[in-house]
């Protein structure tokens, strides 16, 4: 009875909380702009077959280098494809691995940081131990590193990206579930003869998902400007596929007589990773109000 009152008490809690925090975040104009870029995004990457005017791969050596206009609004490139549909395919490439790459870190560190923040000792050595050595190596260098192991391709470079950010979901999990694991519905739950696996999937991780939302849009930027850099480094999407990396590395040769080869993809670079950023911000504010003073 206990802990179906405490669970009662917080779900009303949180229902009346989130209505404040949905106004909250509507009147923070930073992270709205953000969030309108960042869903245009994603709508552009579901629905690039019939937002690309033209086939991205497909060469025009007539139209070759031609600068933007009414025919090809970004211009083209050295073949003669039309920049904005390989921008829109690019983006969509980008939004794959930002999306699965940060899944594929969630569900591996996700696990992890329950198990070490719960259990604590001998399972939290071990987790920190194997985090603290994984940090070592900065994310760009350690997702270049598994890229050039696994081969260059676009899967590869998502798995690469993705376990390059287990880490950091690692420490946020299982920081979350140290302060949660002592409140009061929790020690009800266990008092109540709740198993851990009730107590951890029904009582801890529903009350961290906040924190776990504001690194997954921390996460989706990071793992958007790796996948720009594999596909520019050679380790990621392979031509003539379309992606923002590979736009701009086969843009270093034409950049005088050319530029927009190299401005459009940048910019496409620039505002997903910026939008998603000031979306982040924004809920970090909303969920975490301590965030903001820290």
């Amino acid at each position: 009875m206990t802990t179906a009152v405490l669970t009662t008490l917080g779900r009303i809690r949180s229902a009346g909380a989130g209505s404040g925090r949905l106004r909250a975040l509507r009147k923070n104009r930073l992270a709205m702009t953000g969030g309108i870029i960042a869903a245009l995004f994603v709508l552009a990457a579901l629905f690039a077959p019939l937002v690309a005017p033209y086939d991205p791969a497909r060469p025009d050596f007539a139209d070759a280098l031609a600068a933007p206009g009414w025919s090809h609004w970004l211009g083209t490139d050295d073949l003669g494809r039309d920049q904005l549909s390989r921008v829109v395919y690019g983006a969509r490439a980008s939004m794959q691995v930002g999306v699965v790459a940060v899944a594929l870190a969630f569900a591996v560190g996700v696990p992890l940081g329950l198990l070490a923040g719960y259990y604590g000792k001998l399972a939290d050595s071990v987790v920190s131990r194997l985090t603290d050595t994984m940090l070592a190596f900065p994310f760009l260098v350690l997702a270049v590193g598994l890229a050039a192991v696994l081969g260059p391709s676009l899967g590869n470079a998502t798995i690469a990206i993705g376990i390059s950010q287990i880490p950091a979901v690692i420490r946020i999990t299982r920081a979350e579930t140290l302060r949660l694991r002592h409140v009061d519905y929790v020690a009800a739950a266990v008092a109540n003869g709740g198993g851990d696996a009730t107590v951890l999937v029904r009582h801890i991780l529903p009350n961290a998902t906040s924190a776990l939302i504001v690194q997954a849009t921390v996460g989706i930027p990071a793992a958007i400007i790796g996948e720009a850099l594999l596909s520019f480094l050679g380790l990621g999407v392979q031509p003539p596929q379309a992606s923002l990396g590979v736009m701009l590395s086969g843009a270093q040769s034409f950049l005088a007589p050319a530029p927009w080869m190299a401005v459009f993809p940048g910019l496409a670079v620039v505002a997903a990773t910026l939008a998603f950023n000031l979306l982040g911000d924004g809920l970090r504010d909303v969920l975490d109000p301590r965030g903001a003073t820290r």
